[in-house]
């Protein structure tokens, strides 16, 4: 059986430098990943023949960036029941709003799981997708629990310092 990896794909390489937030949240939980520019629009036949092989190749979530039309996750998503995570890329005349929108309107049935314009939800497009094949791996689990907690504590000791200087 082949290892499951995440596929990482992006309508063009200037979403790279948004994107990096998505690969260093796997790459630190260790999550193989595969990392590919394709084209809903100008590279429609690929797109589906890469989707269809990285299925077949033990591929269990797509994480889909685009700006502007942003169609590029809906077009996977009609391809594969796998989990696909949409990230809207915070570019062109509306700041990634109308990727939002191409992204999150998906008709029912064919579902795109969201997050946030630009760097953030790119982010959380890696920690969702570590949650979605922690749900099968215990070891996972517990780096995706620790993690939070290594964050919850991070805010706490900004706080703590926080108090410190407003007291002094």
């Amino acid at each position: 059986m082949s290892t499951p990896f995440v596929a990482v794909l992006m309508g063009s390489d200037s979403d790279l430098p948004t994107m990096q937030s998505t690969l260093n949240v796997l790459k630190g939980f260790g999550i193989r990943y595969e990392a590919k520019v394709t084209s809903a629009h100008r590279t429609p036949a690929a797109t589906h023949a890469y989707v269809k092989d990285a299925e077949e190749r033990g591929c269990k979530v797509f994480i889909c960036a685009a700006g502007l039309a942003a169609h590029l996750a809906g077009a996977v998503a009609g391809i594969t029941t796998r989990p696909v995570i949409g990230v809207p890329v915070d570019n062109g005349p509306l700041q990634g709003h109308d990727a939002l929108l191409s992204t999150v309107m998906m008709p029912g049935g064919v579902p795109v799981a969201t997050v946030a314009i630009g760097s953030a939800g790119a982010k959380n497009a890696g920690y969702l997708a570590a949650q979605m094949l922690a749900v099968g791996d215990d070891e996972l689990a517990a780096a995706v629990k620790a993690e939070r907690q290594k964050s919850a504590e991070a805010v706490q000791a900004k706080d703590a310092a926080l108090q410190a200087k407003l007291a002094g």
